[in-house]
Formats: structure tokens, sequence, C-alpha cells
């Protein structure tokens, strides 16, 4: 209760039959009067002035009633007011949401981005919009058929827009499946209460074909005289509005294609083949921002050939060399020529055919040629330097369009029936000390032969036939004039061979004639006598070599070395070693390690040790090599092409290729193994799978995670002896 004023009351709707309020009036006011939006449910008792309902108020018919109430005098006349009385309605949750339509249909490309809408439903609800009774929410019930597990559609809660999964954008096909049906389902209460209302409708999808297709593999003939840019093709992004755009594989200076915002790929220019013959691009499309729409499409072109090189000879002018007693019929030389055009077409299929001999004797046609192969062929008869020594060919070369005349010079060649002779049957004897330098000439010689000149019948071959198993001895032979040089080949040794009694032949390159044969006037004798001289000491190995750990301790023994004197000397002393790394080692007849050294500074050490005869202070060196094998001290990481930070793409299927690798050599790191670091989320999420010894295969167990960035602890095992373990954190984001 409370005196005739001003007055605002909030009711719930639907409450029914209630006393709100009694006002209270002063002498000369007896009796109450109300006007205004009552609606036959709202009215105050003239007598009492109490405000009342004699109903329920529906928020939906009127959500504010405006009353005026005034006081009044047993005339009928207003003593107060009159005053506002305003009754304000407070909605429940008392109706379901609706769906527009019953059934929905929509269509959905093949392919299509993940996420991206392609149709809507839509729901309303009578109640107050700014509660949470007509806040809604929609979700898909039903999915029909589902072949997958996971759902292949999705649906925006808050506004109803239907898009492919992820899932889905990989595996909706109508080849396959080319219609689905979803049951959507919609609740007020923002869908959080257990007592919100809702509906449901169907949608009908049906599944069409991907129109972002790459067209086959497209040929342009080369050397278009059309005019320029060339409409080569088109592509077709199942989404509006995109921009096309071409992507290298190739780092060329220019790439003569271009697309147009339609989709048309373009040839800018005339292509040549035998410059390049294939070209291999990407064709992508891109939204408004820059991101990526559509997967890339990989565009293959072949440039086709045309007939339009000539043959061309491999050679100025070809030289074959026939003996005169080559038989008829035989082949003689082959003539090489090539053409740029598209090999095995006939644009490059080359004929033979010889159009002129010079001389023609003693016949015309004393050659002939394989027309397809070039292969050039006495016709049949030998051939005699009696009547020419050479012979000019032009042979005619051509394709199916052009012809070329290349040269061919035939050298008719004496046949070898002279054997060579030596001018002296016996060089006597040289005396030259057991050290001389290895390359020193000792004796010429010279045999003479009687065939013709700068051939390989006249060409004389000298050989110790005799008397020097070892070969230490050589002889080269001067080409133009036929004279033998007899080198030293190999160090000579006075206590081991004093004198060598040596018969040394001569001989040709191309085989005698049938009933030719070589005799004693091929042969000649020499004796070389050898001084002794004192030799140093002499290692019994050339190279000492030893293996040791890379942690052996010092003083450790890791090698013995020894020495003896030729001459028969015992007096040996092994006096130091030497080198860029003698810092490492002592020697006392035998080597210690003197100090530590790591197999990653240098796997292996070259030293010199030397030896002293103490008689003549006679001096010999050879070579230590001392090999450090490896220990495994090194912890296993992943290899420095392999970043820490990676971009995983988020489509099924596709995985992230790691490898380990660590700086102890191979035998300790050529079986790792992978694995996830234990605990929950990394495994939950996340599978390594081992493809060999150095690489392993990281991939999500989900397709539906969020572009964020991910931590992946991943454990690296060497399995070496003793196996040690790395923990290596990859971070990536899904892309």
């Amino acid at each position: 209760t409370g005196p005739l004023k001003d007055m605002n009351f909030s009711v719930q709707e639907g409450a029914g039959v209630r006393i709100l309020y009694q006002f209270k009036s002063e002498p000369p006011a007896v009796s109450f009067r109300m006007s205004g939006d009552k609606d036959g449910i709202i009215d105050i008792a003239p007598k009492t002035g109490i405000l009342y309902l004699n109903g329920s108020l529906d928020w939906e018919t009127k959500p504010v009633h405006r009353l005026k109430v005034e006081s009044l005098d047993v005339n009928g006349n207003r003593v107060e007011g009159p005053y506002a009385v305003t009754i304000y309605v407070e909605d429940i949750n008392d109706n379901p949401p609706e769906f527009d339509q019953e059934t929905y249909t929509g269509v959905v490309r093949q392919n299509s981005r993940p996420g991206k809408p392609f149709m809507y439903v839509h729901a309303t609800d009578r109640d107050n919009p700014a509660t949470p009774h007509a806040q809604l929410s929609y979700s898909i019930l039903l999915h029909f058929p589902n072949p997958y597990g996971e759902m292949l559609f999705q649906i925006d809660n808050v506004t109803g827009a239907i898009s492919p999964s992820r899932m889905g954008s990989y595996y909706l096909d109508p080849q396959k499946q080319d219609t689905f049906t979803l049951v959507v389902s919609v609740k007020d209460m923002a869908g959080l209460s257990t007592n919100a209302f809702s509906s449901s409708a169907d949608v009908i999808i049906t599944v069409k074909e991907s129109l972002w297709k790459a067209p086959p593999t497209i040929h342009i003939q080369e050397n278009s005289t059309q005019a320029h840019p060339v409409n080569i093709s088109q592509v077709h992004s199942n989404e509006p509005g995109v921009i096309y755009d071409i992507f290298e594989k190739e780092k060329l200076p220019r790439l003569p294609f271009s697309i147009s915002q339609d989709g048309v790929i373009y040839v800018t220019e005339p292509l040549d083949r035998e410059e390049k013959d294939t070209y291999t691009f990407f064709v992508v499309t891109k939204d408004s921002t820059g991101e990526l729409v559509d997967k890339p499409l990989q565009i293959h072109i072949i440039v086709d050939d045309i007939n339009d090189n000539p043959p061309v000879c491999q050679q100025a002018s070809t030289v074959i060399e026939v003996q005169e007693n080559e038989i008829g019929g035989s082949n003689i030389g082959t003539l090489f020529a090539k053409d740029m055009d598209k090999e095995g077409t006939l644009n490059s299929y080359l004929r033979f055919k010889i159009e002129s001999q010079v001389p023609e004797v003693p016949a015309k046609n004393l050659f002939y040629i394989q027309q397809d192969t070039g292969i050039l062929q006495l016709t049949g008869r030998s051939l005699n330097k009696f009547y020419a020594s050479k012979y000019f060919l032009q042979v005619l070369v051509t394709d199916t369009a052009f012809q070329t005349i290349c040269d061919v010079e035939v050298h008719v060649i004496d046949i070898n029936d002279q054997i060579p002779i030596f001018e002296k049957s016996d060089y006597h004897n040289v005396t030259v000390a057991e050290s001389i330098p290895i390359g020193t000439v000792i004796l010429e010689i010279q045999a003479n032969d009687g065939d013709e000149p700068d051939t390989g019948s006249s060409l004389i071959i000298y050989q110790v036939k005799e008397g020097d198993p070892n070969n230490t001895f050589i002889i080269e032979t001067d080409s133009k004039t036929n004279r033998g040089f007899v080198k030293v080949n190999k160090a000579l040794d006075f206590e081991t061979m004093p004198v060598y009694h040596l018969v040394i032949n001569a001989t040709n390159p191309e085989p005698l004639v049938t009933g030719v044969q070589y005799n004693s006037s091929s042969l000649t004798l020499f004796k070389v006598f050898v001084t002794n001289v004192d030799e140093p000491p002499v290692f019994l190995e050339p190279v000492y070599r030893e293996e040791v750990f890379e942690d052996i301790p010092v003083n450790t023994l890791v090698m013995t070395v020894k020495a003896y004197d030729p001459e028969g000397d015992s007096k040996i002393v092994l006096k130091e070693v030497q080198g860029k790394y003698a810092q490492y080692l002592t020697c006392r007849k035998i080597l210690f390690l003197q100090k530590s050294y790591l197999l990653k500074s240098r796997p292996v050490t070259h030293l010199l040790d030397s030896a002293f005869l103490t008689r003549f202070l006679s001096k010999s060196k050879t070579s230590l090599v001392l090999h450090l094998r490896d220990v495994n001290d090194n912890l296993p990481h992943l290899a420095m092409d392999y970043p820490t930070f990676f971009c995983y793409p988020l489509s099924r299927g596709d995985r992230a290729l790691i490898r380990a690798t660590d700086a102890d050599i191979q035998q300790f790191y050529s079986k790792f193994t992978f694995a996830l670091a234990d605990d929950m989320n990394t495994r939950n999420n996340w599978e390594i799978s081992k493809v060999n010894a150095t690489h392993a295969y990281l991939s999500p167990k989900h397709v539906n995670f969020e572009e964020k960035v991910y931590n992946v602890p991943i454990i690296l095992n060497d399995n070496g002896n003793p196996p040690l373990e790395n923990k290596v954190n990859l971070k990536g984001i899904l892309c």
C-alpha cells in the first residue's frame, strides 16, 4: 500500500490472478479510477484502490501496459492525478524455436574448403530476444549415411551455416555417395539448459563433382605463328570471386604462361622444343586476403615437335682408314649425323646416300653407304694405293624436309708386310749406380720399318722380352723417329740384382699380314751393371697403421716400429717422431700416447718416424697412421635440415618426415629409435612411425586440430654402446 503516485511494476507472464498494489487517498477523495492498456486483465477496485490482475499477462501479446490512475470525490471530480502506472511483463521461456522450412536442400562441390558455408538454415523463437529464451543454438543430430565414423558436414551453432568438415573436404566424392540427409536441431536457451525447447528439420545435400580440376596434359606445337597470347586451357574454382595465379615449380628466367581472372591459361610467346620440351607449373586460387582457397593444381605442358632443324654432320670431315687388302663387302666405318628434332620421330629420321666419289678410279662406285645407318662398306673389290691413297666422298643426309652434305675422306693405308729391324743386334752394356733416379734414360736404341710412315704398320713398339721379371726398365718410343729410350722404371738394388741381361724386341701395333713373322732381326741384346751405394736404413713396413679409441689413456702403448740396414749394420736407432701431430706421441722404441686427442678434431693422424745408422748417420723416414676409433659420446639430435619449428599440413594422410643424426660415426647412429614423450596430451594427439634407420613420420591422430602452435616432445635413442637418449622438442603449427 501507499499514496497515489507514478509507479512501475514487473509481472511475470502467465502468473494468473494477483494483487499488485493498494493506493491510499485522503479526503475529500473517496474512490479511484484507472484508464489505459487494461486489456480486460488489469483493473483497480474503485472503493479500496487495490490494483489487481484478473488473469495472466502474455509478453508475446503485449510486453508493456501503460495506465493512468486518479482519485475522485463523491461527485466524481478528480482530486489527485492522473498518475502513470506502467506494468512491464517479464518473459518466460514458453515458446519453442521453429525452423522457417521443414526441409532444406543444398549443393556442395567435391573438395570444397572445410568451413566454407554452402547453405544456411534459419529458425525463430517468439520469446524475448533480449533473454536466453530466444537465444538459439544449431547442431547436427543425425547424418545419413555416415560411412567414416566422423561427420562430413558441420554447422555453425550461431548462424546455422552448413559447411564441409575437414573430413568431408577430403572424402566427399559424388562417385561414391552423391546425396546426404542431415537432421538439424535448434534449441533455445543457447542450448545450455536441459529444459530448453528444441525442434528439428531435414537438410538434403547433393554432392557434385569438383569444378577445380587440373586439365589433361596440354600439347603446344613449337614455333607457332599465331598472335600471342594464345588460350590453351581454363580452370574453374569451386568458390566464386577467387583470384587466380601461377606458381612456378621450376625457377626459370621467364615463364611463358599467364592466367586471367577467369581462370583462362595463356601461352604468351612461341615455344621452342629444342630449347625446352616440357613445362610444369601450378595454378593457385586466393581470397581477398591472399590466403589459398583450393589445393594447387599441377599443369603439365608438352611442346610438340615440328621439323624445323636440318641434319648436322657430327664432324666437318669424317676420316676413315682402310687397309689396301680389306676384302669387298667389309664395313669400313660409319658416318655420324644428328638432327635436333624430337628423337624417334620422322622429323629426326635420317637417310644417307653417296652423291660423289673423287677420284673415280679404278671404278666409280667403290663405296656403298647403308641408307638408314650411315655404315660405309666396300662394294666388291679391295682398294689399292697404286690407284689412289685417298678418296673424297660427298654424302647426302636428308630428313623429311631438309638435306645436308657431309664430307668423308677414305685413307687407303699400307698393309703391314715389313718387320722392324734393329740397327745393332747387341748394344753391349752400361753401368749405373743403384741410386739412379727413376725415369733416367740409360740407353737409346733404333730399329727401322719399311712400311708406310706414320701408320700403325710402321710405328715401332719396344719391349723388354727377357731378363727383367720385375719390369725394372721401360722403353718409350718417339713416334716421329721410331727411336727408343730405355728408362729406369723401378728403384735398382745392388744387393738383390747386380746385373741384368736384357733381350729387347721391336713390334708394330698393326698385325702383320699372313705369311710374315717377326724374327731375330727384330731382337737386340743389352746388359746393365748395377754398382753398390751405401743405403739408408729401411723400415719393415712402408706405412705403420694402428687403431685406438679416442678416449685412450695417456701413456698407453699404441705402436711398435722396426727398421733394418740393407748393408747389414745392426746399430739402428729409432730417433724421433715428427709431423703436425707429433706432440701427441712419444718415441721410446715403441710409441706411447703423450696427450689425449679427440676424434672430432681429426679422425686420422699422420706422423713420421726417423731411424739413424750410427755408422754413416744415414737417415730414413716412414709414415705412421694412427686411426682414432669413435666412442659413443654424442647425444642424438634432429638433422640441421629439419627446423624445430615446422608447418604441418592438416589434410588427412599428410605426414611430416623427420631425420635424426649425431656427431658420432655411423655405427653408433645407424639404427635410431623414435618415441613420443610419455605424457598423455602428446600420446593422445600425435603418433610417430619409423620409416628406416634414420627417418620417421610424425602425424596428428585427428584432423580437427585448431590452427595454433603445438609442442611435440620426441625421445631419440641412438642404440649405441652405451645407448644415449635425448629429448627434443618440435614446435609446429597446423596449416
